[in-house]
């Protein structure tokens, strides 16, 4: 049970404890745990959102808004920050980029990425509920924290030390493919909104994962969690827009 226990300390705020200092092939297999840590957080976006039945539906979306970065602590958050400051601040230079991620003051560039993505998870919100689609509160969590082994497991850790660098070199190379094959085709039962969801999702992946093998040769924890905002407003958009 350790690994969920990292997984559910490090991907959320709910009060976790660990039994003890985890060794490195626990924290590499907390990874196979990411994509249901996401599936609890959708489940609880759920649970608001029926509590919230017929409620103003700006109201409720903002609620729900303040709940999912509640949920995570605003840790994806921070990554995108910045990762939005060091893209642009690094001006196509790979050293300088890194540097800027290792800043921990947010910029210009940081705070509006920041607005503008809240602005359109929150504005797809509305429309979801408006609209009675409930489904994608479930799905885009889940699969935004689904593709993070994936992207470990593809790309290169660039950013020696920390957890980043554990779960890069002990990730459960074998089961993780096959276990993230078995979710995508529980995900895919549930209709053509996880249809639409699971294909825009990948399509980020590959854009993103592409960006950040050319400007850094890799991923990082930062650059992780920016796929994990992204991957989440991007189903939503597209669902609304389905």
């Amino acid at each position: 049970m350790t690994p969920l226990l990292i997984a559910l300390q490090f991907l959320t705020r709910l009060p976790v404890r660990l039994p003890g200092m985890p060794e490195p092939r626990q924290i590499g297999r907390s990874l196979l745990w990411y994509p249901l840590v996401g599936v609890l957080i959708g489940l609880l976006l759920l649970g608001a959102a029926y509590l919230l039945d017929e409620r103003s539906s700006l109201l409720s979306a903002a609620l729900l808004l303040a709940l999912w970065a509640g949920l995570s602590g605003g840790l994806h958050l921070d990554g995108l920050a910045d990762t939005a400051d060091a893209w642009v601040g690094g001006y196509g230079d790979r050293e300088r980029t890194l540097a800027i991620m290792k800043d921990p003051r947010s910029g210009p560039i940081a705070v509006v990425v920041l607005v503008l993505v809240l602005l359109l998870k929150f504005a797809a919100l509305v429309a979801l509920l408006d609209a009675g689609q409930l489904l994608p509160l479930l799905l885009a969590p889940w699969l935004a924290r689904g593709l993070l082994p994936l992207l470990f497991l593809t790309t290169p850790y660039v950013r020696p030390g920390g957890l980043g660098q554990a779960l890069a070199e002990h990730l459960p190379r074998r089961e993780l493919p096959l276990w993230l094959a078995g979710q995508g085709a529980v995900m895919l039962v549930l209709g053509w909104q996880a249809w639409v969801a699971l294909a825009v999702a990948l399509l980020v992946f590959a854009w993103l994962r592409a960006r950040f093998l050319q400007r850094l040769g890799g991923t990082t924890g930062d650059t992780a969690g920016a796929m994990v905002e992204v991957v989440e407003v991007v189903v939503l958009m597209a669902i609304v827009l389905a």
